[in-house]
């Protein structure tokens, strides 16, 4: 994967440690793996964020923080990755992974409807939050080390393609 265009979207180590959201971590930030780009540090940013974007908690990003902290992989990569669960997608993601949660569990689904109450919101989330949160689990695992994979052979296919252009370059002008 070229780093010029990841290097694009990527805010910069400074730009990072400036965010008022992240200053609790304080000197751990300073750790420059947290903001290179090579082939394990950004497949393991990608499963970071991909595993923590199936998380059906608050504070997604910094869980992704805390877990590329942990990991010690591409800090903004990781944190960038979480909004695949977005105002948009949060509800098929979350639909599907109760689905597959009360699938394996061997509970029946419930048919419910949304209300906007207090009281509809403690009652429901009693009822579905086993469910849910293992096959949230289940499905986070499974994408993240799909995208894990994934990054690895995108990147290794994309050193390789290299290689091969610069010694087809190189038969040329020899």
């Amino acid at each position: 994967m070229p780093k010029s265009i990841i290097r694009r979207w990527l805010p910069t180590p400074e730009q990072v440690r400036a965010k008022g959201g992240l200053k609790f971590l304080g000197t751990l930030l300073h750790d420059p793996n947290l903001f290179h780009l090579n082939r394990h540090s950004v497949s393991v940013a990608f499963a970071v964020g991909v595993f923590t974007s199936f998380l059906p908690l608050p504070g997604q990003m910094i869980i992704a923080a805390l877990l590329a902290l942990w990991f010690r992989c591409n800090l903004p990569l990781s944190m960038i990755l979480v909004w695949i669960s977005n105002p948009v997608t949060m509800p098929a993601i979350f639909y599907s992974t109760y689905k597959l949660g009360a699938w394996i569990l061997g509970t029946p689904p419930l048919d419910f409807r949304i209300e906007l109450s207090w009281e509809w919101l403690t009652e429901e989330v009693g009822k579905i939050w086993l469910p849910l949160f293992f096959g949230s689990l289940l499905a986070g695992i499974f994408f993240a080390a799909v995208s894990y994979f994934s990054m690895q052979a995108l990147w290794r296919w994309h050193v390789v393609k290299r290689w091969k252009l610069r010694l087809q370059r190189r038969s040329i002008t020899s």
